[in-house]
């Protein structure tokens, strides 16, 4: 990753650190922005008996997500380091699958849960790495997002029993 600028950042957190903390952390933001787009998504073509609920929940998630896309970008960039943002960028970066096709309602559903739970996985990852580098910031960050996405996971999940 390439850092911003030509003046050394001294924030306590060596260089090194802080490329480690931004590269993972691009990888939560790839992970953020294709769900949102996936949600997104469904929120428009979502059909039948479910469809009033599932939009309206849909909306309320992928506002959420827009929102955590400019947190995690902006915490990259005060780490000093340039935040990915183009489609091939994140396509690169996430671990979830771009949607092939149109599923009903409880394939969205259950999609959106592996989306939400392949977020908490990556946000988890980078927890020990935080930590480690007394990143407080973004640890806070990952906590944050851990509680958001575990929250929508168990709420998608109990719609599948």
């Amino acid at each position: 990753m390439k850092q911003s600028g030509t003046r050394d950042i001294d924030i306590g957190i060596p260089r090194e650190q802080r490329a480690a903390i931004a590269q993972g952390l691009s990888r939560l933001l790839a992970d953020t922005y294709t769900l949102y787009l996936k949600t997104h998504n469904y929120h428009w073509n979502v059909t039948g008996p479910m469809f009033n609920t599932l939009h309206q929940m849909f909306e309320l998630q992928y506002n959420e997500l827009a929102l955590a896309v400019d947190q995690i970008a902006e915490r990259i960039r005060a780490l000093g380091l340039r935040a990915p943002g183009s489609y091939r960028e994140y396509a690169a970066l996430t671990v979830i699958t771009e949607e092939d096709g149109s599923p009903d309602a409880i394939g969205m559903i259950e999609r959106l849960v592996d989306g939400q739970e392949a977020v908490i996985r990556t946000a988890r990852s980078l927890i020990a790495v935080a930590a480690e580098a007394h990143d407080e910031p973004s640890a806070d960050l990952l906590t944050q997002r851990l509680q958001v996405h575990e929250k929508n996971a168990w709420m998608l999940r109990s719609m599948l029993d």
